[in-house]
């Protein structure tokens, strides 16, 4: 005969089982505390800087909306980032109400002209743990001046690494950037390969449509070719799911198969299609601070969460 106890005789015998280790019951209390106001946990930083390129051929894909949003994100969990604006538009500069009007020092400044990055950063207005290299117009022009120029593909990272900021705890100390997230034009041209040669790790934004697995295969060719010529330690280590609505069979599918052949490096979590995400940038702000208790702003945080948790390569 079967037996069917109430939950106050299973809470009596079970002791050795805490509901609030569960990931959905830790993300439902970090949901709860971001509603009431609560700071977030001060997660631990890494070692030594960690330079991400975000990069993705396609457009559309939230390149510059995951960059800014993640690096607000990070900034809330204790972290100190530099993003590094090296699309001609700008967009990454203007959610983070960071001037970049012509004549402004820009990444365009650092690429062609050697401009140190001490003089070119801001500091980013509403968030004090982020500084933010803009881009002008300027740079659309940069790929051309820098046919000419020799070891071309390296000035990015000539510019990144000669930052006092960036580096290891024992070599720059407590003040060091932890994270420089490079956003990158919608392209695989000269700019985009400065980033892959600057970068030690790549965050792809994928949309959950079809017509984005379309170009994937052609910008992992490209990361190959670049690990194998110029940089051997770049490696996709994120891929973020974007736009993703759970309502519709599509989104399902791609997710699954993006999982299924990234199966390590695809997060967790999904960024869920959100007005908040795109109304932000119209206020020029991110999302983070925007609208925090939105569920863009909720999805970016664990995101940021989880690349913080994974650690460097």
């Amino acid at each position: 005969m079967r037996t069917v106890r109430t939950a106050a005789e299973l809470a009596e015998v079970t002791t050795d089982y805490d509901d609030h280790q569960t990931p959905l019951a830790q993300a439902a209390q970090r949901t709860v505390q971001v509603r009431q106001g609560i700071p977030h946990e001060q997660m631990q930083r890494p070692e030594s800087t960690r330079v991400f390129v975000v990069a993705n051929q396609k457009g559309g894909v939230g390149k510059t909306t995951s960059t800014v949003n993640m690096a607000a994100s990070l900034t809330q969990l204790g972290q100190r980032v530099l993003v590094v604006d090296l699309d001609p538009q700008g967009n990454a500069s203007t959610a983070l109400n960071i001037d970049h009007h012509r004549g402004t020092l820009s990444t365009y400044d650092a690429l062609v002209e050697g401009t140190a990055l001490t003089e070119i950063a801001q500091q980013c207005p509403e968030i004090s743990d982020l500084w933010v290299v803009p881009a002008t117009i300027d740079l659309a022009g940069a790929e051309i001046e820098l046919v000419s120029v020799v070891a071309r593909e390296g000035r990015l990272k000539k510019a990144i690494f000669g930052h006092p900021r960036v580096g290891s705890a024992a070599e720059v100390g407590e003040d060091r950037f932890d994270y420089v997230l490079i956003d990158c034009p919608p392209s695989l041209g000269l700019l985009t390969l400065n980033a892959l040669v600057a970068a030690s790790e790549m965050l792809i934004p994928i949309q959950a449509e079809y017509y984005a697995l379309e170009g994937l295969g052609q910008l992992l060719n490209t990361v190959e070719m670049v690990k194998a010529h110029l940089n051997q330690d770049l490696t996709v280590s994120t891929i973020l799911l974007t736009m993703y609505d759970g309502r519709t069979r599509l989104a399902a599918g791609v997710a699954a198969e993006v999982r299924e052949h990234f199966s390590g490096q695809v997060l967790k979590t999904s960024i869920p299609r959100s007005v908040r995400v795109s109304e932000a940038p119209s206020y020029a702000q991110t999302v983070i601070t925007y609208d925090p208790t939105s569920p863009g702003a909720l999805s970016y945080l664990e995101a940021a969460r989880e690349v913080i948790e994974r650690g460097g390569n």
